[in-house]
């Protein structure tokens, strides 16, 4: 059975090179003998179930090692594909719920209202999603790097 471990690492970093704890942790599953999929939100490591399992020890102490204050990890079958309740329809969801709360689509809110959608969204877990900062940023109207900026922002 093959399992797909997909992994992130904070803090983001919107511009530039990917932090040293990103790419520790992407060489750690190399190492393993995984096959990597890299991207700017996180990592997906797919293999055999045990390589996936032996790995993950690894892989985390790669990026908490290199500076990652949080490790956050989803595992499952690399053969699902249920058509309902993917990744993607999930952030929809997701989505839709947020515009209903602020009474406006994502795009037509100004700033501040972009941020707060982009914490609500963080606060109900849409950015553990694949591939949601690209997703957010169309619905938002703006590019990924200010939806890494907004996550990266002191709310304090």
């Amino acid at each position: 059975m093959e399992l797909e471990a997909e992994f992130t690492t904070e803090p983001f970093r919107g511009e530039g090179s990917p932090p040293e704890h990103a790419t520790l942790a992407r060489d750690a599953a190399l190492t393993a003998g995984l096959s990597v999929d890299f991207g700017p939100l996180g990592t997906a490591a797919r293999g055999e179930r045990e390589a996936v399992l032996d790995a993950l020890p690894a892989i985390a102490r790669a990026a908490l090692d290199a500076g990652a204050t949080r490790f956050t990890l989803r595992l499952g079958s690399a053969t699902d594909t249920a058509p309902v309740g993917t990744p993607v329809d999930v952030l929809g969801q997701l989505v839709q719920q947020v515009e209903q709360e602020l009474g406006s689509p994502l795009a037509e809110l100004d700033r501040p209202g972009k941020q707060r959608a982009v914490r609500l969204l963080e606060e109900r877990g849409a950015f553990q999603l694949r591939k949601s900062v690209a997703a957010v940023a169309e619905a938002l109207g703006v590019t990924r790097f200010t939806v890494y900026n907004y996550l990266n922002r002191d709310t304090s």
